[in-house]
C-alpha cells in the first residue's frame, strides 16, 4: 500500500506541530514574556507588582477563580475603557456556558482572540487529512448555530464565543477553502431562529449528499439534535426537494435567497428521502443518507461521552473524531490520533495558545479567590496519570485563571503532555451547554420543596439525581424520598419539577426554552426506605460507613437500577421555565 501523498501546505503544518511540541518549557516561557510585556501597563498586574518574568509572576500574582475577577468584569461592561485588564481594547464579551453562582461568566475579548481561533483550526484539517487523505475532495455537512447576543450598560455585545467567530467579517468573507467548504449557506448558519437555521441547513446538506465527506457539529448532542430533527420533518424536506420551493416556514430572506441558489426540483431525491426515513429502523441512517461520508465529528469527551451508545446507533459504523479542545476561555490543542476510540480521546495541548498551569486535584493545599496554591505545575512538568486543574494565563488579560476543567495526563507527544478531559470541577449535571453543580441543585430542590410545605406539611427527606439520555433531547432525572406519612397531590409534585427548573442557571433555561436541547425535568418520588437501601447497598460494595454521604449525583448502573425500581410516582415539567435574552 503507497503512503499518502501529503500536500505540502499540510506539511507546513505538521512540521510546525513537531517544532512546537518539541521543547514545550522555552515555548511556555516565551510565550509568558509575550503576555506581560503585552499587558505591562494594565491596573490588574500593576497591583500585582509588575511582573515581567516566570519566577516574578509565579511569586506576586494570585491564582483566581471567576469571582475574583468579576469586579473587573463589570467595570468594563459598564464602559471603563482603560487598560484594566488588557491593553489591547476589549471588542466585546465573551459569555462562558460555565456558571458562577448560576449566572453566566463575561470574559474579554480582544481582536488577537479570534487570530488565535483560526489558528487551532488551520491545525486540525492537515491532522485529519493524514489519517483520511482526500477531504479536500468534497464538503462538509456541519449543524453551526448563533446564539442570542445581549448588549452591556456600556455598549459591548456579549455573545458565545463561536456565535462572535461565526458573524465576525473574517467568517463570512473567508476565502474558499476545500477544507471548510460547508453545505450549509452563511445565511443559514448566522440566521437566529433556530429553526429556519435547522432546516435550512439539514435541506441543503440533503441537495449535496454524495458531495458530503464528513458530518459534525460543535457537541455530540448538535449531531443527535440534527437527527431527530430530521425525524420530525423528513415529509416537508422531501416534498420542499419535489417542488424545488422552499417551504412558507421560513421566512428570514437572506436564508431563502442563500438556499435558492442550491434547492433544484429532484423528485428521485425526494423518493429517496421518503424512503430511507420512512422505514421502521433508523439504525445507520447517517451513513445510509450520506453515503461517501467517511466520519462524524463533535466533542464526545467529558459529559458527552453519554451520547456515543447512540450516535453508534445511528453513524452505521462511521468513526466518531474530537478533533479539538478549547474553552471561552482558551484555546488549548489538538488531539492527534484523531480516529482513536472515543474513551481514549487525548489532547495535545499547543504550547504556543497561552500560558498553562496545574493544580493537582488530590493537593490538600488548593484555595479558591486570592490564595496561591502551595503547589502549581507547569506544562513541561506534569506527571503521567496524575489528574490536575487546567489554569490558563491569556493575551487578553486572564492571569492564572482557574478554568474548572480537571484533566489527567495519559501520555507525551515529545515533551508535550497529552490530556484525557475527566470532567468540569464540581459540576454533577450536563446533558448539552448547561452545567449544574451540587450547590445549584441543592438551591434548586430547597425552592422546589417549599411548594410541599403549605398547604402539605411534606419535605423532601433525601434526594439524588442524575441525566437521562434514553430519549433525544436528554433530561434531568431527580429522585425524591418525601417524609414518610404525608400524601401530596400529583399537579402539587408537576409544579416542583418546573420550579426547580426555574432554580436553575440561564444556559439551562436556555437550551429548554429556545434551543430544546433538554428536555423536561423529571422527579422520580421514591418509596420510604430507598435511600438506607442505597447506603446499605454502597457499604456492601467496601465504603465506610462513617464517611458515607449520600450522592447527589449517581452514573453507577445498578445503584441506577436499584433507584428506579423504588419509583412510585413520575413527574414532569408541564411548561417552559422563564427565559428572557436580558437573564
Amino acid at each position: 500500500m503507497k503512503p499518502a501523498i501529503i500536500r505540502s501546505s499540510d506539511a507546513e503544518v505538521l512540521r510546525f506541530i513537531e517544532e512546537m511540541t518539541s521543547d514545550v518549557d522555552s515555548v511556555q516561557e516565551r510565550v509568558l514574556s509575550e503576555i506581560l510585556a503585552q499587558n505591562a501597563g494594565t491596573e490588574y498586574l500593576s497591583k500585582c507588582g509588575h511582573p515581567m518574568d516566570r519566577a516574578t509572576f509565579r511569586a506576586k500574582v494570585p491564582v483566581v477563580s471567576y469571582e475574583a475577577l468579576k469586579p473587573y468584569m463589570q467595570r468594563i461592561a459598564n464602559g471603563d475603557r482603560s487598560p484594566v485588564l488588557s491593553t489591547r481594547p476589549v471588542t466585546d464579551l465573551i459569555a462562558s456556558s460555565g456558571t458562577s453562582a448560576g449566572e453566566c461568566r463575561m470574559l474579554p475579548n480582544i481582536q488577537d482572540v479570534g487570530g488565535r481561533l483560526r489558528h487551532l483550526k488551520s491545525l486540525l484539517m492537515p491532522v485529519m487529512n493524514l489519517h483520511l487523505p482526500g477531504l479536500d475532495k468534497g464538503k462538509a455537512l456541519y449543524f453551526l448555530f448563533v446564539r442570542p447576543e445581549t448588549k452591556t450598560a456600556g455598549g459591548l455585545t456579549v455573545w458565545p464565543i463561536l456565535t462572535s467567530f461565526y458573524k465576525s467579517e473574517g467568517f463570512r468573507n473567508r476565502p474558499h477553502d476545500p477544507f471548510h467548504d460547508y453545505t450549509s449557506p452563511t445565511a443559514a448558519i448566522v440566521c437566529p431562529d433556530t429553526f429556519q437555521s435547522m432546516y435550512a441547513q439539514m435541506l441543503c446538506g440533503l441537495c449535496q449528499r454524495h458531495q458530503v465527506l464528513r458530518i459534525g457539529a460543535v457537541f455530540a448532542t448538535g449531531l443527535l439534535r440534527a437527527v431527530q430533527f430530521l425525524q420530525l420533518n423528513w415529509e416537508q424536506l422531501a416534498a420542499d426537494i419535489e417542488a424545488g420551493a422552499l417551504t412558507s416556514r421560513v421566512a428570514d430572506e437572506s436564508v431563502r435567497d442563500a438556499v435558492a441558489g442550491i434547492l433544484r426540483p429532484d423528485p428521485e431525491l425526494a423518493r429517496f428521502v421518503r424512503d430511507e426515513c420512512g422505514k421502521a429502523g433508523w439504525a445507520g441512517i447517517l451513513a445510509r443518507v450520506w453515503p461517501n461520508a467517511r466520519y462524524l465529528e463533535a466533542v464526545i469527551t467529558g459529559t458527552m461521552a453519554q451520547y456515543v451508545p447512540t450516535l453508534r446507533h445511528y453513524s452505521g459504523g462511521l468513526p466518531m473524531v474530537s478533533i479539538s479542545y478549547a474553552s471561552s476561555e482558551c484555546f488549548f490543542g489538538v488531539n492527534l490520533r484523531p480516529l482513536c476510540d472515543p474513551s481514549e480521546v487525548s489532547y495535545t495541548i499547543m504550547p504556543n495558545l497561552a500560558y498553562f498551569e496545574f493544580l493537582p486535584v488530590d493537593d490538600d493545599d488548593q484555595e479558591e479567590g486570592d490564595g496561591v496554591p502551595a503547589v502549581l505545575v507547569d506544562l513541561a512538568r506534569v506527571e503521567a496519570g496524575r489528574e490536575y486543574e487546567i489554569v490558563v494565563t491569556t493575551f487578553a488579560g486572564l492571569n492564572r485563571y482557574r478554568v474548572g476543567d480537571v484533566l489527567r495526563v495519559s501520555g507525551f507527544h515529545k515533551s508535550a503532555p497529552q490530556f484525557q478531559f475527566v470532567r468540569r470541577a464540581n459540576m454533577i449535571l450536563s446533558i448539552d451547554a448547561d452545567k449544574t453543580d451540587e450547590v445549584e441543585l441543592q438551591r434548586a430542590v430547597e425552592r422546589a420543596s417549599a411548594l410541599l410545605r403549605q398547604p402539605h406539611g411534606a419535605s423532601v427527606a433525601e434526594y439524588t439525581s442524575r441525566t437521562c439520555t434514553a430519549r433525544i433531547p436528554g433530561h434531568y432525572v431527580v429522585y425524591w424520598e418525601l417524609a414518610a406519612g404525608v400524601a401530596v397531590d400529583k399537579e402539587v409534585l408537576d409544579g416542583c419539577c418546573l420550579e426547580m427548573e426555574e432554580a436553575l442557571n440561564t444556559m439551562y433555561r436556555q437550551s429548554r426554552v429556545v434551543y430544546g436541547s433538554i428536555g423536561p425535568l423529571e422527579i422520580r418520588v421514591v418509596r420510604p426506605g430507598t435511600f438506607q437501601d442505597l447506603m446499605d447497598y454502597t457499604i456492601s460494595r467496601g465504603a465506610s460507613v462513617n464517611q458515607y454521604k449520600t450522592p447527589r449525583c449517581v452514573t453507577f448502573p445498578p445503584a441506577i437500577k436499584l433507584l428506579d425500581s423504588c419509583v412510585v410516582s413520575n413527574h414532569f415539567s408541564a411548561a417552559l421555565p422563564r427565559w428572557t435574552s436580558y437573564d
